[in-house]
């Protein structure tokens, strides 16, 4: 990437994670999805599975625990497999809470608000 496109991936990169930070799944797919369209190989898979997960919390968030479930357990398979890729995001502590989160809904367990995915830059 040139600097240009570099400092325009960051930017965002940025506004993608605070939407996803803050909640708002929907808005933070179609930021992550625009991020999608730009990049290839590895990191086009790990935003890919980001996508998944900001799915799966929307899906969630409606009461849809199969399909959060589901997409939770391909996203973070698309990720973890790809945590040493440097996209500026600590992906190593994502996959950690997505394993705990996806245990939980495997088991039915009550969720609490700690149990939200969370997107930690480097």
């Amino acid at each position: 990437m040139d600097e240009e496109s570099t400092k325009s991936f960051k930017e965002s990169l940025f506004i993608a994670l605070n939407l996803f930070n803050n909640h708002e799944w929907y808005e933070a797919h179609d930021a992550f999805e625009e991020i999608w369209n730009t990049v290839d190989g590895d990191e086009r898979q790990i935003i890919q599975g980001i996508l998944q997960v900001s799915v799966s919390q929307f899906h969630l968030s409606k009461g849809n625990l199969n399909g959060a479930t589901i997409l939770l357990g391909e996203g973070l398979a698309r990720i973890k497999t790809r945590t040493r890729i440097n996209l500026g995001i600590d992906l190593e502590s994502f996959c950690g809470c997505l394993e705990i989160l996806l245990r939980k809904l495997q088991y039915k367990e009550i969720l609490n608000e700690s149990d939200k995915p969370f997107l930690k830059p480097l």
